[in-house]
Parts: structure tokens; sequence; C-alpha cells
């Protein structure tokens, strides 16, 4: 092999080695892990914010939605260690807390409960990205204020992305929510998505 073709073969190996680093290197999977909301209760799954999210992304970002209608902080612990066993992410959206606070469960325990949640998730190198919800006021300002402001408090105390009220211009126009007023409509589902999308193209770029 002359010295022309040896550089020519060492070049060309160079470049696929750099290719396939690059593409192992931006292949991503985004867990979200939450209840009704982002499981698309009411509506097709493909109408959901988290479908909607799969599609704005890079077509190498996996995108797992493990969510469960009804699930509630102590559910998702459980199940927790499970998903990240099987699917490693990169990113874990966790949506959870509503059912908690909809059965009146003690604020202490739903902090124990996303507080474990996000240590074992950091533990595996994900990128956690917490989600915030709003009570319905009928529960009273001394459950649901303090129930809202816990959220913050870890996104604070964990250096989070953090989104304070996912259902942020959704939640206040009826038309937008399903008759039981707790779930959004198909309409919905793209503000939603605005709302988490950029918490989400943010935690995605690599560190």
């Amino acid at each position: 092999m002359s010295f022309k073709q040896s550089v020519t073969h060492h070049l060309g190996i160079f470049l696929i080695f750099t290719a396939l680093s690059a593409s192992f290197t931006s292949a991503q999977t985004l867990l979200v892990h939450g209840d009704s909301l982002s499981a698309g209760y009411g509506i097709a799954l493909e109408d959901g914010w988290v479908a909607l999210v799969e599609d704005a992304l890079d077509k190498e970002t996996t995108v797992i939605n493990a969510s469960i209608s009804g699930e509630t902080s102590r559910g998702g612990l459980a199940r927790l260690p499970g998903l990240l066993d099987e699917h490693n992410p990169d990113v874990l959206v966790l949506e959870l807390g509503a059912n908690d606070g909809l059965r009146g469960h003690p604020l202490s325990q739903l902090e124990a409960n996303l507080v474990q949640m996000i240590e074992l998730s950091q533990s595996r190198g994900a990128e956690v990205v917490l989600v915030g919800i709003r009570l319905p006021p009928n529960l009273g300002k001394r459950y649901t204020e303090p129930f809202f402001n816990l959220y913050q408090t870890l996104s604070e105390r964990y250096e989070l992305s953090y989104l304070p009220f996912l259902l942020e211009d959704v939640a206040q126009y009826s038309e937008l929510m399903q008759a039981d007023g707790l779930h959004p409509t198909a309409e919905a589902q793209p503000i939603i998505r605005d709302n988490i999308l950029p918490l989400i193209r943010t935690a995605l770029e690599p560190r």
C-alpha cells in the first residue's frame, strides 16, 4: 500500500468512526413519568402532549411515555427503579402528585416520594424536569398553596428544570377542559406541548 493509499485508508476509518460516535452521542432517551395528564386521559394517545413532543424532537430521540392514569407519587416511586433499569433515560420528566393532592394525602408524604424519585433519577445520570400542578381551589388555600409551592422548593433544592403549572393557559378555559374539569381536551394538547417543550429541549442538550 502506497503512502497516499495508506493516508486515504486511515482517513476513511477516522471519518467512519467520527460518524458512528456522533450517532451514538446524539441518540437520547426521554422518559415521561406521570399520571393521566400525561397519559392522555379521555383522548387518543397520539393526540396527547407527549406524542406531540415526540413529533417535535429530533428523530434520534427515543420518547417513552410511562404515565398511568390515576398514578400517585407512591405508585410512581414503586415503578421508577424498573423503568430506569429498562430505559436508562437521559432525561426524565416527573409529572406526579396531582392525584395525591386530590385525595388529600399529607404533603410530607408527597415530598418524600418526590425527593426519592428525583435523587434516584439523578443517581442514574438522568436530567430531571419537574412539572408542577395547581389543585382546584375548592380544596382550600391552606392545602393548595403549600402543595403548589412544594414543587418550586424541590426544583431549587435540586437545581432542576421546572415547569410551575403544566396546564398554564389551559385550565382557566372551560372549552379546553373535559367535562370533569380536571383533564384537558385534545385541542389543549398543543398548548401543553408548547409549555414544556423548551425545558425538554434544554435538558436534552449535551452536557
